[in-house]
């Protein structure tokens, strides 16, 4: 970049982990935009301790009152990902979406950073093949349609992991022994779920090894014995597992645990990138697949057909536009109050069993249910429907399939 465009920039907000390539990174933004740099690193559940974060970016030379470190995890659950299981969102039929649904917040939470310490840019570590680079730069368009975004994986001229490595060691950026070499796959990872992708799952022909998987223990080595567990609702969320009420984040950490003691939530799928090109990942969401088959069932019961089946046509689209990075857009938030209109009667408790990689939806029950033992029992129902009427029913629906057959006859 120019250095007349490079000054114009005064502070920057970078999204930072802490690790080895958003530290290099960082030491990056400093040297070629002789900016000031701001931290933000965010508590998202991926089970990582952050206060290592705050000691290398004061290590780094940033101040300490640039350095956020921000626990999100209940505004992720409550604000993100309940809503997007409002919709039973799923992305070409099995991805649920859990790196998705986390950059809007992280986008968002930057911007507010942003503005709160006078920053006019932002950055991100994400690559220029990837969906993530879209979806932090839709949020941050979306929110401050003036900003300046810094995306050093675009801009810099590095080829290789070995001048990374190089510009580490002359900047004093410590090294650790495992980041020496090529790793053998990429994660993400926060409360939802986690992702591994490149490197040795490339080949989708191949099987993945066993030490991809991060949350959860393969079916074969679950128990051999049923977990029993209730999940109440109300308004379309989860909010009490088996009796006990708890917070958003707190439930969904539950159900994490319990999907991983029975191998619940992995997949091995390859997705088409926003960008346009194929992937291989390995994906686990232990307690998002009990949560989905849950709330799918106490829908079953709440839900009238008409509501229930508009919702299934407009999944895809909704999943698509959280998939490519529209959580901003207007079109994502009509659908969102779509959606939640028809939550407003989805309450009541759902059985499950969780079995070797299995939830088993084993009963439903609600104050609200539509489900009627009177109109569906072979037993005399007492006048609420009466089967001669199903006669004219049939007959005029299959009027216009007599007049197809009674035109073929004639040709």
């Amino acid at each position: 970049m120019a250095a007349d465009n490079a000054r114009k920039i005064k502070k920057v907000v970078l999204a930072y982990s802490g690790g080895l390539d958003t530290s290099i990174i960082l030491k990056w933004l400093q040297e070629t935009y002789q900016a000031e740099v701001v931290t933000f690193t965010a508590d998202l559940g991926q089970g990582e301790e952050l206060e290592p974060a705050r000691k290398k970016a004061l290590m780094l030379g940033i101040k300490e009152e640039n350095i956020f470190i921000k626990d999100l995890r209940e505004e992720f659950v409550r604000d993100y990902v309940f809503p997007m299981f409002r919709a039973n969102a799923v992305y070409e039929g099995v991805y649920l979406l859990g790196t998705s649904i986390a950059r809007p917040l992280i986008a968002k939470t930057q911007i507010d950073i942003a503005r709160a310490t006078g920053a006019d840019a932002v950055c991100h570590g994400a690559t220029g093949k990837g969906n993530d680079q879209v979806r932090f730069e839709l949020g941050y368009y979306a929110l401050e349609p003036s900003i300046r975004i810094i995306a050093p994986w675009r801009e810099w001229d590095f080829k290789s992991r070995e001048q990374l490595i190089e510009f580490a060691e002359k900047h004093q950026i410590p090294v650790a022994k495992d980041k020496r070499g090529e790793s053998p796959f990429s994660v993400d990872a926060n409360l939802l779920h986690s992702s591994s992708e490149g490197k040795v799952l490339e080949d989708p022909a191949i099987e993945p090894p066993p030490y991809v998987y991060q949350r959860t223990i393969s079916p074969e080595e679950a128990p051999d014995k049923v977990t029993e567990i209730t999940i109440g609702f109300d308004r379309g969320d989860a909010v009490s597992l088996n009796g006990q009420k708890l917070s958003p984040a707190a439930l969904l950490a539950k159900l994490n645990d319990l999907g991983r003691d029975n191998g619940i939530g992995r997949i091995d799928l390859v997705e088409n990138r926003f960008v346009g090109m194929k992937s291989r990942g390995v994906y686990e969401t232990p307690g998002g697949t009990i949560l989905l088959a849950a709330h799918r069932a106490i829908e079953s019961i709440t839900l009238d057909r008409g509501a229930g089946h508009l919702k299934d046509e407009l999944m895809p689209r909704y999943a698509e536009l959280i998939y490519n990075g529209f959580w901003f857009s207007p079109e994502r938030q009509m659908l969102q109050a779509l959606i939640d209109k028809s939550q407003e009667s989805v309450e009541g408790e759902v059985r499950l069993k969780l079995y070797k990689g299995n939830v088993i939806v084993t009963g439903r029950s609600s104050p609200k249910s539509l489900y009627s033992s009177t109109l569906v029992t072979f037993e005399d129902d007492r006048g609420a429907y009466d089967q001669k009427d199903a006669a004219g029913f049939i007959r005029l629906n299959a009027l216009r399939l007599r007049t197809l057959a009674q035109r073929g006859k004639l040709t």
